[in-house]
This record gives structure tokens, sequence and C-alpha cells, in this order.
């Protein structure tokens, strides 16, 4: 049974940073894609930011690109987002999610990824 569990959110200033930390365990994640995805109250789910666990390609919204690093730690089962230069925009619950399938082809839709954690808070106070 995939478990995907994040943590790292919380209040910050605009302009300022968190790290968002998502530890996977059940399986053996070598082709999965990893995928972090947010929602804000009254809106859609969007994509954020994906990384190929195996090779560690990286892939980014516009929204983020330049600011949000994705990186994963292979000993320790564990994906990250690195949040810099943040805004009362990057406000949402911020969640993890895994594509079994993504080796294939890495996507940007929820409906793609099969795994999810349970969300982490991120507030920007401007």
């Amino acid at each position: 049974q995939v478990q995907l569990v994040e943590s790292g959110g919380g209040l910050v200033q605009a302009g300022g940073s968190l790290r968002l930390s998502c530890a996977a365990s059940g399986r053996t994640f070598g082709s999965y894609v990893m995928g972090w995805f947010r929602q804000a109250p009254g809106k859609e789910r969007e994509f954020v930011a994906a990384i190929r666990w195996s090779g560690g390609s990286t892939y980014y919204a516009d929204s983020v690109r330049g600011r949000f690093t994705i990186s994963r730690d292979n000993a320790k089962n564990t994906v990250y987002l690195q949040m810099n230069s943040l805004k009362p925009e990057d406000t949402a619950v911020y969640y993890c999610a895994a594509d079994p399938r993504g080796f294939i082809v890495v996507r940007t839709t929820s409906p793609a990824y099969d795994y999810w954690g349970q969300g982490t808070q991120v507030t920007v106070a401007s």
C-alpha cells in the first residue's frame, strides 16, 4: 500500500521560503513520477511540479518556474519542494502525488496520479 505523508507547511511572509517534504513508502518508486499539486479555496487543484524518480528529470508549472525546486532523496524515499520568493497567490493546500505510469510520459493533470498525501497548508501573508 503506497503511503505519502507531507510535512513542512506553515505561515510565511511574502518573499520568504518554505520546504515541503513528502515521505513515500509501500513500494519501490523507481518507475514512478512524483508530483506536487496545490488547491486554493474555491479553485481547482493545479499542477505545481513533478520529478521522475529514476533520472531526476523535473517539470514545473509556469507560475512557479524559477522560484520552486523539486528534488528527491533516494535513500530516504522522500521528495521535496523548495519554495522561494513566495507570493500571497501561492497560498493553498499542497499535495504530494505519485503516478506509477509516469515512466511513459510525465503528466500534469491530477487524475493521472493514483496516490495522494493528505495535504499540507501553505499560507503566504502579504
